[in-house]
């Protein structure tokens, strides 16, 4: 924080940014969305985990070996409707299966199943994959979305206590001149030179300029409570000095933006985000198209055996199991639901598109149009109060040689601070315009 004067500390708009960014709760769950993102591509990933099995059935009864079976697998899954498998089983007993049968080195086997129809090439693995990388840049831009929405809400509260910040510095100006006045017409009053009714004016005048002022005051103590909603530091709220100030409303709070022309819209996270969801949408339908393919897997293994001259085991062309499995629903009534409510919900995401993007760029114009419109107001009222200013001078000066009356005065000074007010609010008006131009444009918050 900067101290412009021994008795006051200003709270820079940068400094109060940056404080938020780094230690509003709102900020640090914006990152957790990154996290959790993060996460859920691991959790895609671990479809393609290789996965072993292992199982041993044994039966003892009368002092005989009925059977024992061990087998072993191991399956490696791809992206691809093929996985590679290889497994280790050995069989004994007296009532075993003969076709379980193996000699006492047991028998290896390698090879592949492959889904040749459906879900060869579009499966549930590899769509989950493409799903995580979805939802980590969805994860972003819902980041950018909460933090849009926050710095927004709380520059909108930092510029509204400057507004009752600098409302006040015009009533204590007021307040001055009001009490100044009443003064002097009570000593003119005591010498003779105004009447009673003169004093009361004034007096009920400066009874107004403080009731004026404690109004402000309500407004200011609610503008500063707003404010140090969005204080934070580590993980405790903290509270504004009583000396603590924003900086002066003149100051352009905002630099380094342009005028947005960019007509598509793309990279706008409400405009992404609808994007996301219609990309989600397009993977979902996709593998529901799949879902139309009759299922047809085929497994193919060669068998392996070791024996007591060697451990390493043999290769033998005629020693293999294969096999395959056919499936496929005959009239596809629940596969074609689905398909068509998949056409319905991407028509209803691209609308929604249409409508998102015409209402930015609609938002966008207008904001930027009114900016100028509050510039050339905000010129015009600096010279209006600088002729208020004069004005009241000069009707001072009349007061002073009894050329004038307690009301012309005050009505001088009532066109002079409202004047000053009206300054500030269109000022202030400017900033809150330029505020949405950024925030409607995407520009509120840099790369950085």
């Amino acid at each position: 924080m900067a101290h412009a004067q021994s008795d006051t500390t200003i709270l820079t708009y940068n400094e109060y940014l940056e404080n938020i960014i780094q230690y509003h709760p709102i900020a640090k769950k914006a990152d957790l969305k990154i996290k959790f993102a993060k996460a859920e591509m691991l959790s895609a990933k671990g479809n393609l985990d290789p996965e072993i099995y292992a199982d041993w059935n044994q039966k003892n009864f009368s002092d005989k070996l009925y059977y024992r079976q061990y087998q072993t697998k191991l399956k490696l899954p791809t992206r691809y409707g093929v996985d590679v498998v290889g497994g280790y089983e050995n069989t004994e007993g007296v009532f075993l299966n003969p076709e379980n049968k193996t000699d006492k080195f047991g028998l290896w086997h390698l090879g592949l199943e492959v889904n040749v129809l459906q879900g060869l090439l579009v499966n549930e693995r590899r769509t989950a994959l493409d799903q995580a990388k979805i939802f980590q840049d969805q994860a972003k831009v819902e980041q950018q979305l909460i933090l849009n929405d926050l710095i927004y809400n709380a520059t909108t509260a930092y510029l509204t206590w400057q507004q009752y910040v600098y409302f006040r510095k015009v009533l204590v100006e007021n307040e001055v001149i009001a009490d100044t006045y009443f003064n002097n017409t009570k000593e003119s009053f005591f010498s003779g030179e105004k009447t009673a009714m003169d004093t009361l004016e004034a007096y009920i005048a400066y009874q107004d300029v403080i009731s004026l002022t404690q109004k402000n005051e309500l407004g200011l103590i609610k503008s500063r409570q707003m404010v140090e909603n969005y204080l934070w530091y580590q993980d405790l709220p903290i509270e504004l000095q009583n000396n603590t100030i924003p900086e002066n409303y003149i100051n352009p709070l905002f630099s380094n933006y342009d005028k947005f022309e960019n007509a598509n819209l793309s990279n706008h996270p409400n405009i992404q985000s609808t994007i996301n969801k219609l990309s989600l949408l397009a993977l979902e339908q996709k593998l529901k198209r799949e879902k139309l393919k009759p299922k047809l897997k085929i497994k193919y293994n060669p068998l392996l055996a070791t024996s007591s001259n060697s451990l390493i085991p043999s290769f033998s062309v005629n020693d293999y199991k294969w096999g395959f499995n056919f499936s496929m629903p005959l009239l596809m009534r629940s596969e074609r639901a689905a398909i068509q409510q998949g056409e319905v919900k991407i028509q209803e995401a691209n609308l929604d598109i249409d409508q998102k993007r015409n209402e930015l760029q609609n938002k966008i114009e207008s904001s930027w149009l009114q900016q100028f419109v509050l510039q050339e107001q905000v010129v015009l009222l600096g010279k209006n109060v600088e002729s208020y200013r004069l004005l009241l001078e000069g009707e001072n000066e009349k007061f002073n040689y009894g050329e004038s009356s307690v009301f012309l005065l005050n009505k001088r000074q009532e066109k002079y601070i409202n004047g000053q007010f009206k300054l500030i609010e269109t000022s202030i008006a400017k900033q809150v315009e330029l505020l949405n131009f950024l925030y409607f444009s995407n520009q509120l918050i840099s790369d950085n």
